[in-house]
């Protein structure tokens, strides 16, 4: 990993000449990213963000924390005792440099702390399953986290409005495969990161997914074609 995010996220911070991200995916053309997108405050989230903030308690976990916006909101505006987690170094430093008190570099699956009140995955935090396959075993994982009596909050996209309709207003969607299963690519500043897989989910396969995997699921709140899901146990 060139850690294309961090730098970027690092050279905005620090006033280094930023360019914009660029993103796409196997059915999505170029598109560009402003890294000052990473930098929002509270007022500038989108409504799944703010509800997912306004409901957090307790002890965080903010998973794929990026720049650290949302752990220092709950942090220094909620006055939560937050874990800012990310697999980017140069991210993590920036939320260190930002003023966040507990930042740590490390692997999702390898993170071992335990006993969250509420765990974020937000900015579509699906996409850290990357396929169908893995569910469970990020699943299980969330589950091993989290408190008795506490929750998680993921967000995601049902991409379905993405691909052709035929004439008889049927979705084209691919013979194998999941829909929402893609390949992710990002650049920055002349460099491309190697693509990685990236989950997109509707809401009715993340509730199977989360009953079978013993979370008691309910959709919190919709914006267009996107979600937000709370999880706790049964």
């Amino acid at each position: 990993m060139k850690d294309l995010m961090g730098r970027a996220i690092w050279d905005y911070y620090y006033d280094e000449n930023p360019e914009d991200l660029q993103t796409e995916t196997s059915i999505s053309e170029l598109d560009d990213l402003p890294v000052s997108y990473l930098f929002r405050d509270y007022q500038e989230m989108n409504a799944l963000e703010k509800k997912a903030l306004d409901l957090s308690f307790g002890k965080v976990l903010d998973v794929g924390s990026g720049a650290g916006s949302h752990s220092l909101y709950l942090q220094n505006e909620r006055k939560l005792e937050v874990t800012a987690l990310d697999i980017s170094p140069k991210s993590i430093e920036v939320c260190k440099a930002r003023g966040v008190k507990n930042a740590i570099c490390e692997d999702f699956l390898q993170f071992s702390e335990k006993n969250f009140d509420t765990v974020l995955l937000l900015m579509n935090g699906t996409g850290i399953f990357q396929s169908l396959e893995h569910i469970d075993q990020y699943l299980q994982k969330l589950k091993s986290l989290v408190a008795e009596n506490g929750q998680i909050f993921i967000d995601s996209t049902d991409i379905l409005y993405m691909y052709d309709q035929d004439e008889d207003g049927g979705v084209l969607v691919p013979a194998t495969g999941y829909y929402g299963e893609l390949d992710y690519y990002l650049h920055y500043n002349g460099e491309s990161e190697l693509p990685m897989k990236w989950l997109y989910l509707d809401f009715d396969t993340l509730e199977n997914a989360a009953i079978a995997n013993g979370f008691k699921i309910q959709k919190i709140e919709q914006l267009e074609d996107s979600y937000l899901a709370q999880l706790t146990l049964k």
